[in-house]
């Protein structure tokens, strides 16, 4: 029996609430190519993006038994800024010798652990991320193209990578797509869209896909843009902006409305340039690959305007981004791949990893008695929350911390996120149903493994949209998950399938379970406590619906 425990916890450059350049610390065990325990280390301290591994890893190791074992081997995972993390204490040191080259493959560390030395390695960002895809679609196949993409990871913010006869190598890695990432957390002008602050960069990417949703892609707005450098400079002096939007388009603005259509313009102008040139990136090294299946990982792989894009451009034959595309599936990506080289096949599991300290929760029942109660309060226009199981890896809720609605009815969607969530009113709410009902809304036979994580949007059918009107994007598009089998989740496609038979109900909105500033809900006193504080009108605890 083996364990290899992976590890994201290079500390940040602060100790400021909000990490600046590095969160979401995590961490991963894998049990003889099983994984066993995982731990977004937010969901554990309710602190959002936490950073903190370093200061609490003495009990964290304790309580998952791993002080005392012999057969352990720890890999961690690095950052553009360092290969080293130490313990409060001093007495859990890890450190990695510098590498001017990406690697790929893990490489020797040297970890101090409580008077021990235990085997350990270090994996630079770029290979954690896209390692990150094993556990949820199987290996690697045969002649694919691996890339990722974010802000920043070791030594670069994209590479590219293709897997042939087995074997991972190096094609590509640079920061000539820096200016793209950098429009979503570093732009002054995005920001002011959104209304956020320099220390709210971790959440402007996912407001800004919300709101460009409202505007058109206009050429005259993306020539000035690039003319003016997208006015990432404009942090404390918008003058600059309002003046040449007057000079150039004869508007006079006193002040950035994000329910200005001029604005949306904007924002969707800014949007579109992401997307092409991303695509453009792709396009260019599956010609020069020819490889028929894209690994997709990363930051900017959230973005499901671009998935969609490479899905529907033929590419490939396949895309496949795993459901912690971001920086919390680092430790995931480092174990499997400590895994893979100690020689173990990885085991395939869902997406519902997070399970620390909550162990007990993994098994639960429920009657049809308790499907009808939960059905009936959501079809008589109720809103309900989910903490079954364990919670989700990645950031989106996929139906065990989740916050469930009446998709057909946009106030439903409006008091959940807007009121109860205290979202802007831009942002929008996604939709789960069944697969047989997915072709209703959108025409479309076949789905994506991708559409089971909430990572592609969907054009919906005109005919069709008043059935589900509270999660239409103001394009006309929707972030669909879906249910392909009951045992992916087999609550809430029992859930699905009642409504469906009894009230005609085809879709729920499914958002996450969080109050606004907070990590998704962890445990069930959390789910009690978050579930009244949102005034919902009840809570599902491991199948059991209490009434609030």
């Amino acid at each position: 029996m083996s364990y290899i425990i992976g590890l994201y916890s290079i500390p940040d450059i602060s100790n400021d609430p909000y990490p600046m350049l590095v969160h979401d610390h995590n961490l991963a065990v894998l049990e003889d190519g099983k994984l066993i325990s995982y731990l977004h280390l937010e969901r554990y301290t309710r602190t959002k993006y936490d950073s903190s591994l370093p200061k609490k890893f003495k009990n964290i190791i304790k309580n998952l038994n791993l002080t005392d074992r012999s057969d352990q081997v720890f890999i961690f995972t690095d950052h553009e800024i360092g290969r080293a993390s130490i313990g409060l204490d001093g007495d859990v040191r890890f450190e990695a010798s510098y590498s001017p080259v990406l690697k790929g493959e893990i490489e020797p560390g040297r970890f101090y652990f409580y008077g021990q030395w235990p085997e350990a390695y270090v994996i630079n960002h770029e290979l954690a991320h896209l390692y990150s895809c094993i556990p949820f679609y199987g290996d690697f196949k045969e002649n694919s193209l691996l890339v990722h993409f974010d802000g920043g990871a070791s030594l670069s913010n994209f590479s590219a990578w293709t897997f042939r006869n087995n074997k991972i190598k190096l094609l590509e890695s640079h920061y000539s797509y820096k200016w793209l990432s950098a429009l979503f957390n570093a732009n002054a002008l995005v920001f002011s869209m959104v209304k956020a602050k320099k220390d709210d960069q971790n959440s402007v990417p996912g407001k800004f896909m919300g709101l460009e949703a409202f505007g058109e892609y206009i050429a005259e707005i993306e020539n000035w843009l690039v003319k003016n450098n997208f006015f990432s400079n404009i942090w404390s002096r918008k003058k600059d902006f309002f003046c040449s939007v007057k000079s150039t388009f004869g508007i006079d603005i006193g002040h950035i409305d994000n329910k200005d259509p001029f604005i949306q313009d904007i924002a969707a102008t800014i949007h579109e340039i992401f997307v092409r040139e991303s695509l453009k990136a792709f396009e260019r090294l599956a010609e020069i690959t020819n490889s028929e299946y894209l690994y997709y990982s990363g930051g900017s792989a959230l973005n499901i305007k671009l998935n969609a894009r490479l899905h529907n451009s033929g590419l490939f034959k396949e895309v496949f981004i795993p459901p912690c595309t971001g920086d919390s599936g680092l430790a995931i990506g480092a174990a499997v791949a400590g895994s893979i080289h100690k020689g173990f096949k990885i085991e395939k599991v869902s997406p519902y990893l997070n399970n620390y300290l909550i162990e007990d929760y993994k098994y639960y029942s429920y009657t049809e008695k308790e499907i009808s109660l939960a059905g009936d309060m959501l079809a008589a226009g109720k809103v309900i929350a989910v903490c079954n199981g364990y919670g989700e890896a990645g950031p989106r809720a996929l139906g065990n911390r989740s916050i469930l609605g009446r998709a057909d009815r946009k106030s439903i969607a409006k008091r959940i996120s807007t009121e109860s969530k205290q979202r802007e009113w831009y942002r929008p709410v996604a939709p789960i149903m069944l697969l047989k009902n997915a072709e209703l809304f959108t025409g479309i036979e076949k789905f994506p493994q991708i559409a089971d994580f909430m990572l592609m949007e969907y054009e919906i059918l005109p005919e069709a949209k008043t059935m589900i009107a509270g999660c239409v994007h103001s394009d006309g598009t929707s972030r669909i998950q879906i249910l392909r089998e009951r045992n992916q989740n087999k609550y809430i496609y029992d859930l699905l399938n009642y409504l469906d038979r009894k009230y005609g109900i085809k879709a729920l909105i499914n958002t996450s379970f969080n109050r606004k500033g907070e990590p998704i809900v962890h445990t069930h006193k959390e789910a009690i406590e978050s579930a009244s504080a949102m005034s919902l009108d009840g809570v599902v605890l491991n199948g059991k619906l209490k009434k609030l």
